[in-house]
Parts: C-alpha cells; sequence; structure tokens
C-alpha cells in the first residue's frame, strides 16, 4: 500500500526511516532537485519548454540543430543551460553525506550542472553528461564551463574553437537525437539493479530511455518525491509530493 505523504517534515522523518532500514540505497533525480538552486526545469509551468525562443528548446538542443546552426546553440547553451553561480542546495548537500556515512550507494541523475558533485558526491552517474566538460572534436582537448562563457576564443560566427588545433567544440551533453553514453547507462543500471531501495526524486519520468530505467529496480521500496504525478506513483511504496530540498532537511 503506498504511504502519501505533502508535509515536508513528515517526509523527512519517512526518507530518514527509509535510510535506517536499507543498505544499498540508489538516487534517481531529475531536473525538479536543481530548481531549489535556481536552475529552471523544464516542463514546469514556468519550466524553458514554456517559455518563447526562437526555436523550441527541444529543437536547439538537438544534435542536428547543434550542427547546423552552431551561433544559435551556443547562445542558447551559455544562456539557458550553464549556471555558474548555481550552488548545491540541501538535497544535494544531504545525499553527499549520507554517501559519505556509507548509507547512499549512488546517485544517478538526469541533470548536466554537476551540483551533485559541487556537493561532494562521488558516486555520480550523469546520464545526460555535464555542461562542465567541452570537448573539442579533432583534439580531444576538454573546455570547462567558465571557458564556454568567457568567449576568449570564437570564431566569426561567435562559436567557440579550441585554442589548440582549432577545432569544433561540443558539449559533453546528450542531445536529442543521440544515445546515452553506454558506459555511464550500464553502471546506473547495475546500480539500480542492486539496489534494495530506489528514491526518485524531481523528475516527471518522461525522458526516455533515462525514465526506463526504473524498470531495472526490483529492490523492496520505490519512494517518489515530486511536486507533479508521474505514470509510476501507482508503483511507489513512498509517495512525497513536497520540495525535495525541504524533504532531505534531515
Amino acid at each position: 500500500m503506498t504511504q502519501a505523504i505533502s508535509d515536508p517534515r513528515q517526509a523527512s522523518a519517512a526518507l530518514a526511516d527509509l535510510f535506517d532500514t536499507h543498505k544499498r540505497v540508489v538516487f534517481f533525480g531529475g531536473a525538479g532537485v536543481s530548481t531549489a538552486s535556481g536552475i529552471p526545469d523544464f516542463r514546469s509551468v514556468d519550466g524553458l519548454y514554456h517559455q518563447q525562443f526562437a526555436y523550441p528548446p527541444e529543437t536547439m538542443l538537438s544534435h542536428s540543430f547543434y550542427e547546423a546552426h552552431p551561433a544559435e546553440f551556443f547562445d542558447f547553451y551559455r544562456t539557458k543551460m550553464i549556471a555558474l553561480g548555481a550552488k548545491p542546495n540541501r538535497c544535494h548537500t544531504k545525499l553527499a553525506e549520507l554517501e559519505r556515512a556509507g548509507k547512499l550507494d549512488a546517485v544517478v541523475t538526469q541533470n548536466i550542472d554537476g551540483l551533485h558533485q559541487a556537493a561532494g558526491s562521488q558516486r555520480v552517474f550523469e546520464l545526460h553528461g555535464s555542461v562542465h566538460r567541452n570537448i573539442c572534436q579533432s583534439c580531444g582537448a576538454v573546455y570547462s564551463a567558465e571557458w564556454i562563457c568567457s568567449r576568449e576564443h570564437e570564431d566569426a560566427a561567435s562559436v567557440p574553437v579550441c585554442p589548440a588545433c582549432g577545432g569544433r567544440i561540443k558539449p559533453d551533453v546528450v542531445l536529442y537525437e543521440e544515445p546515452l553514453d553506454e558506459h555511464v547507462l550500464t553502471g546506473a543500471v547495475a546500480a539500480i539493479a542492486a539496489a534494495d531501495a530506489l528514491i526518485v526524486g524531481g523528475t516527471s519520468l518522461v525522458v526516455y530511455p533515462a525514465a526506463g530505467l526504473t524498470r531495472y529496480f526490483t529492490g523492496d521500496t520505490l519512494a517518489i518525491c515530486n511536486l507533479a504525478p508521474t505514470d509510476q506513483d501507482a508503483n511507489a511504496d513512498l509517495l512525497i509530493s513536497c520540495d525535495i530540498a525541504a524533504a532531505f532537511a534531515f
């Protein structure tokens, strides 16, 4: 029977008990984990998909758009995908604390902001990559998000180019039309399959193939913490509908 909780204090108590009564807990998170850090999500009322741009965000975040319209792609990437001022919130820091205490086995994230690592998490599977790695497609040199935003090395069309060889730069981010990294995917699947508790947080579970990873979970307890309903709520043992940062304030 599903236990539904909307009060943040009750949610914190329930999550604390989950960590105390399970040995292999995995956290699977999405954009809602980082909204408390000031990073907009995609599908909420104020999310990127409800804002007006010259092209739909789904189009601008596609591989074909990156190839055909690099200037427009990087303008959107710099202004909407990179958030250099964002800091980890209570959810990020608590997960890192739980990992250090041996109570959290891994974080599987759809986010590309690097905030889990900034908070101190070590075992993080970034399904969609990271804005903090931007790779020259010719020589393999890696550049930071700060380097991308500095705009020190650009061609005439304001597209960043590798200062070492002049090659084209591509964010190490999985764009639409691109597959997930096989090594990362394999690690994430193994972690979820080995878990005795899975906490799904801050994700609507509609982006595939990432959302499909929950099917590999066969453990005892599934907890879903999300403000909006998901298609998998009926499968949850614990259903939390409050701010995720508040829920992790224990």
